[in-house]
């Protein structure tokens, strides 16, 4: 069964069974899921269907890795999974082209899979810290993760516009605080963004809230000076509440492709990220990238986005990633 919401957090609370877990809406996701990875399944399936169902040869499993490639599952990532994959079609264990796709999808699965994946909200108030580049859907992700806390966890969740050099952003992020009907946080323009941080866990201390979530300035990754303040904001935040941040979340436009793995060991290089936001996976052919980044940086994907609506943010899910990944139907 799909990963849900439930499946997604520790809350510390009994296990509310069915609670949040619809068949029909998970089913209805992974419709949404499959239309939005589109364009890299239609680079993919037809090349799988192409080399798989015919005769298995040196120059098959050359074309299945320039097909991976080419969706930017990752050089690394594609040499283990087509090596593993053309062992077990060498020695016999599996036959025919239905049976080396499913394979071929369990592959891809595992290798999406890291520890880690779960995201504790057992701290009171829990924090969790938005980072990312600019336009990666950071601020979009933030509205939708607050909105489905709240409907899903029935949890209070507080936004902190710590993202001070951009009107644009506080706007934005005001406008989904609308939307996800939650309280925010903001300061002025061009105020110091570890002062909004302090003050939206301060509030959120005060007030009872389950969640935090601090959105900060969308940083390019080359750029030594707002990494070193974004190492900032989180040491402000630790010295408001040990342990806190307790989560750092990294947003990634799957459409940068292989960029998106260079940020993502930047990013984690200065501050200790503990998760992957997928994003805009509706516009791109190369949404293998969440399969390298797992594989290379060990880092999780945990939620994944196929749009701006609410409805558009989902747990990451390995085996139905891979699937609607793949499979042609």
């Amino acid at each position: 069964m799909s990963r849900d919401w439930n499946d997604l957090f520790i809350t510390g609370e009994p296990d509310p069974g069915e609670k949040g877990g619809d068949p029909e809406r998970r089913r209805g996701f992974l419709r949404r899921l499959r239309e939005g990875l589109g364009k890299t399944r239609q680079a993919l399936a037809g090349e799988i269907q192409a080399t798989l169902f015919q005769n298995l040869d040196e120059h098959t499993w050359e074309r299945l890795e320039e097909a991976l490639i080419m969706a930017d599952v990752g050089v690394a990532t594609t040499a283990s999974v087509v090596s593993e994959l053309e062992a077990e079609a060498t020695e016999g264990r599996i036959e025919g082209g239905e049976a080396l796709s499913e394979r071929l999808i369990e592959l891809l699965a595992q290798t999406a899979r890291v520890s880690r994946q779960q995201i504790d909200l057992t701290a009171k108030p829990t924090v969790i810290l938005a980072v990312g580049v600019n336009g990666t859907g950071k601020t979009t992700t933030i509205g939708q993760l607050a909105f489905h806390l709240q409907r899903e966890l029935q949890m209070s969740v507080l936004l902190g516009a710590a993202d001070t050099f951009r009107a644009a952003a506080v706007e934005q992020l005001e406008g989904w605080a609308r939307r996800a009907e939650c309280e925010i946080v903001t300061g002025p323009e061009g105020s110091d963004p570890g002062a909004v941080a302090f003050e939206t866990v301060a509030r959120a201390q005060q007030g009872g809230i389950d969640v935090a979530i601090i959105d900060t300035a969308g940083r390019l990754h080359t750029q030594d000076e707002l990494m070193a303040e974004l190492g900032k904001i989180r040491r402000v935040i630790s010295r408001r509440l040990e342990g806190a941040p307790h989560e750092t979340l990294l947003t990634i436009d799957a459409t940068t492709g292989q960029n998106g793995l260079r940020q993502a060991k930047m990013f984690s290089e200065v501050v200790d990220v503990d998760g992957i936001v997928l994003t805009k996976l509706d516009g791109t052919a190369r949404g293998g990238i969440a399969l390298a980044i797992a594989r290379e940086l060990q880092l999780p994907v945990k939620l994944i986005g196929v749009g701006e609506s609410l409805e558009d943010l989902r747990p990451f899910d390995a085996a139905d990633f891979a699937r609607a990944l793949i499979a042609s139907a």
